[in-house]
C-alpha cells in the first residue's frame, strides 16, 4: 500500500520530460469594414515572438470576406501569405486559401470550421486541413466588456513531403477578456496554451502564450453604414 501512494509522485515529473515548452507573445492587429448588407471584409496582420526560436519567428498578412447567409450563420472565405523565422534565418514561406462556415449559436456560444490549402515554396504539394473552434462569450455589465473561452483543434487531411503528417496535429486553449478601448477600436488579451503532438519520435511541444489583438471597425467607409456601431 505504500509503494501504491507513493506512484502519484513518481508519475508527476513524466509530463515535464515528455514534452518540451516555449514562452510567446502573439499581437495581431485587424481592420474590419462592412462593404454591404451582411458582407464584411477583415483585413488581419499577425506578428509572433518566441524564446525557442530567438524572439521574432512568424508573421502574417491576409484578410477574410465574410457573408451572412441566414440568421446566425455565416460563410466566409481567405487568404493569407505566413513568413517564418528560426534566429532570424527565414525559411520557407507560404500562402494559404481558407474556407470558413461560423455559427452563432446563442448570446454565450458560437463555433467555426475552417479549412486551408496550404502552398509552401519548398514543395509542390498542398497540405489541406480543418481548424473547428468553439467559443464561449460571458458580458460583463454594460460597457461592452466580456470574458471569453476558445478551444480549437487541427486535423492534417494529407501527408506533403516539406513537413506536413496527416493526423490530428495539436490543439488551442484560450481564455482572456475583451474590452472597448475607443469608439470603434476592441481589443482581446488573453492567454493561449497550444499543445502540439509530437511526430516521427519527436517530442510533444506546449507553449505557453501571451495575446494581444486590436479591431478597428471602419463601418460606413464604402457608403454602407451599419445599424449599431
Amino acid at each position: 500500500m505504500r509503494h501504491l501512494l507513493a506512484l502519484p509522485l513518481l508519475l508527476a515529473p513524466l509530463p515535464a520530460f515528455a514534452q518540451q515548452e516555449d514562452e510567446q507573445l502573439w499581437l495581431q492587429a485587424n481592420g474590419s469594414t462592412e462593404i454591404a448588407e451582411g458582407a464584411r471584409l477583415t483585413l488581419e496582420s499577425v506578428a509572433r515572438f518566441s524564446d525557442r526560436a530567438g524572439g521574432f519567428f512568424h508573421d502574417e498578412f491576409g484578410g477574410l470576406a465574410t457573408f451572412a447567409v441566414a440568421k446566425g450563420v455565416e460563410l466566409g472565405v481567405g487568404y493569407r501569405h505566413v513568413d517564418d523565422y528560426d534566429h532570424g534565418r527565414a525559411k520557407p514561406d507560404e500562402d494559404r486559401l481558407r474556407q470558413q462556415v461560423a455559427v452563432t449559436f446563442s448570446k454565450y456560444v458560437s463555433g467555426r470550421v475552417r479549412f486551408e490549402e496550404r502552398f509552401q515554396r519548398s514543395g509542390s504539394e498542398v497540405a489541406v486541413r480543418a481548424r473547428p473552434q468553439v467559443r464561449f462569450t460571458l458580458p460583463v455589465g454594460s460597457k461592452g466588456v466580456s470574458l471569453f473561452a476558445t478551444q480549437e483543434h487541427f486535423l492534417n487531411f494529407n501527408t506533403t513531403g516539406w513537413g506536413v503528417r496527416s493526423g490530428y496535429e495539436r490543439m488551442r486553449n484560450t481564455v482572456g477578456v475583451s474590452l472597448p478601448i475607443a469608439k470603434r477600436l476592441k481589443g482581446d488579451f488573453g492567454y493561449l496554451n497550444q499543445y502540439r503532438f509530437g511526430r516521427g519520435g519527436a517530442r510533444d511541444q506546449m507553449d505557453h502564450i501571451a495575446t494581444f489583438a486590436l479591431t478597428l471597425t471602419l463601418d460606413g467607409i464604402f457608403g454602407h453604414h451599419a445599424d449599431s456601431d
